[in-house]
């Protein structure tokens, strides 16, 4: 098997940049018109499938919306996961795990490894030092898989660790990311990404990254391809990988409206296509 970088670049030179989030949060599902428990959340994971599968590179299901309803809406998690992996779409696991030793270790089993929610690739947080991370690192290049490493997220209280400035004058989020470009090495493109969000003002020097570069808070939170260009380098924005979900959601339940707001998402930012 390819590595996971390869297949994102693939995916993305055919499909186009934009990752498409699957988040059954409440407000969506009352929108759609779903009932607030297993059976509207499986309705809201069926129809993105069907709107989203085979029809763009990455797909990112929010595992906080899923688990909520208990092993029922795992289950959905479970279907979904496996449903779009069976059509050749990449899945990004958006489950933002972090701890430390046999701990992480578990969380890497279960979203890199063979089993039920068993992922392309996982978000992981690396503030319990980037070493922390290992296991995850570990598995996944074993078994061609990514990891996106939360460096610089949007939120006003990211900045209270991201930003504080080490010994060695790097911001903390820096630091994540030339951990993550030191592991990527001389790779034809990496498998360990990093999460930049688009509203930032700011962001840390991706240069060097030699990964995809996923940036979260486009659409409906205020993103767009005027703040990508202004975050991100142009030697490096082939790498973005601009991460959508409400601005997208919001067209459904159509399949055919969710497929045409996609579509529109895609067209704005075409100039990041390789």
């Amino acid at each position: 098997m390819t590595t996971f970088g390869d297949r994102l670049r693939q995916a993305t030179a055919r499909f186009g940049p934009v990752c498409v989030g699957i988040d059954p949060h409440p407000p969506l599902l009352a929108a759609w018109g779903l009932t607030e428990d297993v059976a509207g959340v499986e309705r809201f994971a069926d129809i993105c499938v069907e709107a989203f599968a085979g029809a763009v590179a990455l797909v990112k299901p929010q595992v906080a919306f899923f688990e909520p309803y208990g092993s029922g809406g795992i289950a959905v998690l479970e279907r979904t996961i496996a449903a779009l992996r069976a059509t050749g779409t990449l899945v990004l696991a958006d489950a933002k795990r972090g701890d430390i030793g046999s701990t992480m270790d578990a969380y890497a089993r279960a979203w890199l490894g063979d089993g039920p929610l068993g992922s392309d690739a996982v978000t992981v947080s690396p503030y319990l030092g980037f070493g922390s991370l290992t296991p995850a690192l570990d598995l996944a290049r074993t078994n061609d898989r990514g990891v996106f490493v939360l460096a610089a997220t949007s939120n006003p209280e990211g900045g209270q660790v991201q930003r504080v400035v080490a010994a060695d004058g790097r911001t903390i989020a820096q630091t994540m990311v030339d951990e993550a470009a030191r592991v990527n090495g001389d790779a034809a493109f990496g498998s360990v990404g990093v999460v930049v969000g688009a509203t930032l003002d700011e962001a840390p020097d991706v240069t060097e990254l030699n990964g995809p570069i996923l940036m979260p808070g486009v659409g409906a939170q205020g993103g767009g391809p005027a703040g990508v260009r202004a975050l991100v380098p142009e030697a490096v924005l082939a790498s973005v990988v601009p991460a959508v979900s409400r601005e997208v959601l919001r067209a459904g339940p159509s399949v055919a409206e969710l497929r045409g707001a996609l579509g529109a998402m895609q067209d704005e930012f075409a100039f990041l296509r390789r």
